[in-house]
């Protein structure tokens, strides 16, 4: 026997995106239920590297490029949540680092370095003397005696902790954050109008159907699935998705302070040779950091296996960083897919994705620095759906019926 409830919004998918709507909507005083499969931040968010960035990184090219305008205020934005002002309260997340860096190790090309230095960047990017050198670099120059070669540059970035940004955005809703075994989107029994979808729940041998008036698909690469599965009476144009690879690599290494650059070098490209992030282990009494890194080489990496990633991570950030000590270091690296609306030559979107089918709305944030811009889009959408006009009975009722969800783990924790 299935169990039936009414929900006015339900949201699937508990990583950055479904949480930020879920503040969002939630604090509006709407009725909303996020239901997650597996831990939250699961996948993309927790395997994103945290830096909320106003996409100077897509201009490395010499041109300030869509992507690069469409973010341009997201930090501002994101700061604002930080210190409770924002769409979101984010008061408590954890900071890893105020600033992120950008690192020449070489001679720019004098095109680039004129437009870094241009009034059309002004305000996003600083370019340091040797005493404004974060602690990272400083180190290099008390173990070497003379500064790094190069250019160290202070972009208006900052780095979030993405663990402790999950569990900000869940505290106020844990009630509403529930964890299920199964979810399936299909076609609503009772609406009149075809283009309608309930949700099949199945979770300890129960089934619950619910039907909402807004059904928010925010699960990455689990959108796909979901939209497979609805089988509508009238034809609906379903938005189709994209894969864009990455082989990340982490290293566990005993350095006393971290490291937040993207190292780029002297020629014109969109992605940064390494995009490196530090993040605390917390099972060491010494200073000991994983540093994640993405970038030109995790990108790349997809066609390496695992040991000839770690191998050329190795050799290349040693050579780049010949004052950090890798001897004892612990590497890893792992394959994550970047789940995005499907865009041709499966180039990278420039802004968050939302888009109505029926009453379900499909999301893809694209980037984590976007979900302000992904919350402003379907905010605006739901607010003005006036077709549900039950009450909050469907969700209490859920809440009696499935578990609350719990975080994640993410990647580099399993490096021991």
């Amino acid at each position: 026997m299935k169990t039936e409830l009414s929900i006015q919004v339900v949201i699937v998918g508990g990583g950055i995106a479904g949480l930020w709507l879920l503040n969002r909507l939630s604090s509006q005083g709407m009725d909303v239920v996020l239901l997650e499969t597996h831990g939250l931040g699961n996948k993309q968010t927790l395997s994103s590297q945290g830096i909320i960035h106003g996409g100077l990184k897509y201009a490395l090219n010499g041109v300030l490029s869509p992507a690069s305008s469409a973010i341009a205020t997201m930090p501002e934005r994101w700061r604002a949540c930080l210190n409770g002002s924002g769409d979101v309260d984010l008061r408590g997340t954890r900071v890893l680092s105020e600033h992120y860096y950008m690192w020449s190790s070489g001679s720019l090309r004098s095109r680039l370095k004129s437009f870094l230095g241009s009034k059309a960047l002004r305000g996003r990017i600083d370019a340091l003397t040797p005493a404004e050198y974060p602690a990272f670099f400083a180190d290099a120059m008390r173990s070497a005696g003379t500064k790094p070669a190069g250019t160290v540059y202070k972009l208006s970035d900052f780095v979030v902790d993405t663990p402790s940004l999950l569990q900000t955005l869940a505290r106020p809703w844990h009630n509403r954050i529930l964890q299920c075994e199964q979810v399936h989107l299909e076609q609503s029994r009772h609406a009149a109008d075809a283009k309608q979808a309930s949700l099949l729940i199945a979770h300890g041998g129960q089934q619950i159907v619910v039907n909402a008036g807004q059904i928010i698909l925010c699960a990455g690469e689990g959108n796909e699935a979901l939209l497979a599965q609805w089988e509508t009476a009238d034809a609906i144009e379903k938005p189709a998705m994209q894969r864009r690879p990455l082989h990340m690599v982490s290293v566990r290494v005993k350095h006393a302070t971290p490291a937040y650059v993207h190292c780029i070098g002297d020629s014109f490209g969109m992605t940064p040779r390494f995009t490196i992030t530090s993040h605390p282990c917390h099972d060491s009494r010494d200073p000991e950091w994983v540093w994640y890194v993405g970038g030109e080489i995790a990108e790349s990496g997809v066609h390496r296996d695992e040991q000839s990633q770690q191998r050329l991570a190795h050799q290349a950030l040693s050579a780049l960083f010949p004052w950090v000590d890798f001897s004892d270091a612990r590497w890893h690296s792992f394959f994550i897919n970047r789940a995005e609306p499907r865009i041709a030559d499966l180039q990278r979107p420039d802004n968050a994705f939302m888009t109505e089918c029926g009453n379900v709305v499909v999301c893809w944030p694209t980037k984590l620095t976007l979900c302000p811009n992904l919350g402003d889009s379907v905010s605006a959408l739901v607010s003005s759906d006036t077709t549900f006009h039950g009450d909050d009975e469907g969700s209490k009722q859920l809440a009696k019926l499935l578990p609350q969800a719990l975080l994640a783990d993410p990647p580099w924790e399993h490096i021991r």
